[in-house]
């Protein structure tokens, strides 16, 4: 796919990866609309984005002289996404590039998880991927082909203990990936999933670095290289940029789909 002049729209895109994925593809001359959150959710244990954050996003993509567009949204309800497509084209005129990367996290054992924050979890990071491929085929078609990229995670390949419900959706992207690559196959739509490893981002600071520093038995201060280190062949992390070239990457091969692609310094081999 030659990208200059396409249309892609990313979900959660006002901070972290959504904003580095956002950035790279406008950088190779991609026009963005960037969805996210208006404000919190109070349903979630930590602070997420909200539109001061998404503008930032737009003016960042703005720079590479694309078009930008911010479009507050809520990928749990169809209501919004349905909007967020009619959106993106009225605006932009087109969607060639769908990439979903809203999602939540959670460091809660089972036995102490609330229902309320399992549904939320599942509903963020399946059904809120769900939602947006099926709202985004129809116009994905009418350009006669088209790319799906869905942000999964090494948590989607092995389940590691006091994030399951984290795992076991992270795990269902990939399987909606494979059997969604399989369906649009026929339409020249590509369907993938990136799992990325170890990134600093405001989710892994707010959430897991605690997590991890009990686990270890070290400062929290420290969790995060200390986690790095031991649990990656090349003893370094992700930046989310590395994330936003994956995207590139596939966005640009015809002939790569159905596959979950790790981006995490050897943590995850399979």
């Amino acid at each position: 796919m030659e990208l200059r002049g396409k249309v892609a729209l990313v979900t959660g895109a006002a901070r972290g990866i959504g904003r580095a994925i956002a950035l790279k593809l406008a950088a190779e001359g991609v026009h963005i609309a960037a969805a996210d959150l208006s404000s919190g959710d109070p349903s979630i244990p930590y602070e997420l984005s909200g539109e001061r954050e998404l503008n930032e996003t737009i003016a960042l993509v703005e720079k590479h002289g694309v078009q930008g567009v911010a479009i507050a949204a809520d990928v749990t309800r169809n209501a919004d996404v349905e909007r967020t497509i009619r959106e993106t084209e009225e605006k932009l005129g087109r969607l060639d590039i769908l990439v979903n990367n809203a999602g939540v996290v959670a460091a809660i054992p089972v036995a102490m998880m609330p229902e309320e924050l399992w549904d939320r979890l599942m509903a963020v990071n399946v059904k809120g991927v769900f939602l947006c491929c099926k709202a985004a085929i129809p116009a994905l078609t009418r350009q006669g082909e088209g790319r799906i990229i869905n942000i999964s995670s090494i948590a989607g390949k092995t389940g590691r203990a006091g994030v399951a419900a984290y795992c076991a959706s992270k795990f269902a992207v990939i399987g909606f990936t494979q059997a969604l690559a399989e369906e649009l196959g026929p339409l020249n739509i590509t369907v993938n999933a990136i799992c990325p490893g170890f990134l600093r981002t405001h989710m892994w600071d707010k959430v897991l670095d605690a997590a991890v520093a009990m686990r270890l038995n070290v400062e929290e201060a420290k969790a995060y290289e200390s986690f790095v280190a031991a649990n990656t062949y090349l003893k370094r992390d992700q930046p989310p940029e590395d994330i936003g070239d994956t995207t590139v990457f596939l966005c640009r091969s015809d002939n790569i789909t159905g596959i979950a692609l790790n981006v995490a310094g050897g943590a995850e081999v399979h």
